[in-house]
């Protein structure tokens, strides 16, 4: 399907993902393992860019772009090597996932407890204008 769909010149990246680490599948000292095998076969498949969500150490995501010679995709966010050590390692793509949208329900509950608490509006402060937000969404 994706070489038909490449045919028709459907600009589309096939990102495929492997959950090893994230959902820690099977025991520590294996999981490498099992996720070089499973990543070298979505690129082997023709996968543009190799997901591995969950991997948080620099030798470990180093080890991946050695090991496949392809691009890689991280889960990037606390924990994880800030963006300039992930390009020196070589990683194609970091992708936030839920974590902006996690962050901001963190701050509505904040929010939402100093408006209980103190009856104060401190959460607010920084909050772009309305003409800001206008102008964001022109773009």
């Amino acid at each position: 399907a994706i070489e038909e769909t490449r045919r028709a010149g459907v600009p589309i990246v096939l990102n495929a993902r492997t959950d090893v680490y994230l959902l820690q599948v099977g025991a520590p000292e294996r999981r490498y393992e099992l996720a070089l095998k499973r990543l070298a076969a979505f690129r082997d498949a023709g996968a543009d860019c190799l997901f591995v969500p969950g991997v948080r150490d620099s030798e470990t995501i180093r080890r991946f772009v050695v090991d496949l010679r392809h691009p890689i995709n991280i889960l990037a966010g606390p924990g994880s090597p800030p963006i300039p050590e992930l390009e020196k390692l070589g990683v194609a793509r970091a992708s936030l996932g839920s974590a902006p949208m996690r962050a901001t329900l963190g701050l509505l509950r904040r929010m939402a407890e100093e408006l209980k608490t103190a009856g104060t509006y401190r959460a607010l402060e920084g909050a772009p204008s309305h003409d800001e937000v206008n102008r964001m969404m022109e773009k």
